[in-house]
């Protein structure tokens, strides 16, 4: 059955910069723009980097300058953060770091905004020095962010130069029903990290769409939801490509953090039976097969759960299967 819910569905990437067993940070960031290049030709509409600290395999820690990285290497795609762990900065800093990347390249970079540290409880604390135990309020840090960016400012104290008057979306990015009813509350557009952390998604995303208020930015709710995306020929070679993805958020559960490792044929003797449930929960919003196999099944998720967009993450070691995966992944959608 031909289903036409795929048609004027936007299709993006989340890029975690993840360093592959063998390779450097430096290796990464080329193979980053390559694919954005690839993604920008095969109609993506975003690529977004997600910052992360202290994380051996994941080399997203200066998330702006990846983003100027890849937003001088494109000429369209939209470029933007998914998001900036705003408890990490001050608002002020985050308002003319992007002030300035949205007056380098205009119209095309998002600020996507989370709450979480983006790191272990150690790091956070180096990260902040002495503000580690100051009272962080998300909602209020997102405010001051908003009145920076506002024409409004420019008769403050304290303004963004650059910053001030510019148009920069701001996304709030969540995994909790917390973050969905601040969402709805601001009438800001939405993303949701199932890719890692589905258990509240239907329910985050039912409570946002309930509770949205409309605002200057958005009229109605939009919804993003990020998912983990390994595309192959076959769905046998999906699933051998998987292993890698599997073995990381093995590392994740387990504490023993590593670079992404290769492929391999079997798993089972990587893990016990409780480890496999615990990885497969987590990675419960997985689309692994054939083009024909992830279309059938990205239908069935846009058609159950309403999204808008749907952003793919693929943690992939091979960077010719990684881009083969992407574009596959792009034609599910035409």
């Amino acid at each position: 059955m031909e289903n036409t819910t795929l048609k004027n569905i936007p299709y993006s990437v989340l890029d975690l910069a993840t360093v592959l067993e063998g390779y450097t940070a430096a290796d990464t960031f080329k193979t980053s723009l390559e694919l954005a290049q690839q993604s920008e030709s095969l109609g993506y509409t975003r690529y977004w980097f997600a910052e992360h600290h202290n994380m051996a395999g994941v080399a997203s820690s200066a998330t702006p300058i990846l983003i100027g990285y890849v937003a001088g290497g494109t000429s369209r795609i939209r470029v933007g953060s998914g998001g900036i762990m705003l408890p990490n900065h001050s608002p002020l800093i985050v308002a003319e770091q992007f002030g300035t990347l949205a007056s380098l390249y205009p119209n095309r970079i998002d600020l996507g905004l989370g709450r979480a540290p983006g790191t272990d409880q150690v790091t956070a604390m180096a990260i902040r020095g002495e503000n580690f135990n100051a009272v962080h309020s998300f909602p209020r840090d997102i405010d001051k962010l908003q009145q920076l960016f506002s024409a409004g400012n420019s008769r403050s104290n304290v303004r963004a130069i650059p910053g001030e008057g510019l148009e920069i979306p701001i996304w709030v990015l969540g995994s909790s029903t917390d973050s969905a009813l601040l969402a709805a509350e601001k009438g800001l557009p939405y993303a949701f990290a199932s890719h890692f952390a589905p258990t509240y998604f239907e329910q985050a995303i039912a409570l946002y769409k309930s509770r949205f208020k409309p605002s200057i930015y958005i009229q109605e709710p939009y919804v993003i939801a990020c998912v983990n995306v390994v595309a192959a020929d076959t769905d046998a070679e999906a699933e051998r490509l998987s292993s890698s993805v599997k073995r990381m958020f093995l590392g994740v559960i387990t504490g023993r953090r590593e670079l992404l490792k290769p492929a391999i044929d079997h798993l089972d003797s990587q893990w016990d039976q409780m480890e496999k449930e615990a990885v497969m929960q987590m990675l419960h919003y997985s689309f692994i097969g054939s083009a024909k196999t992830i279309k059938q099944q990205l239908s069935d998720f846009i058609d159950q759960h309403g999204v808008n967009e749907v952003m793919s993450t693929s943690h992939i070691y091979d960077h010719e299967a990684k881009l083969h995966s992407n574009k596959l992944f792009a034609g599910v959608f035409s």
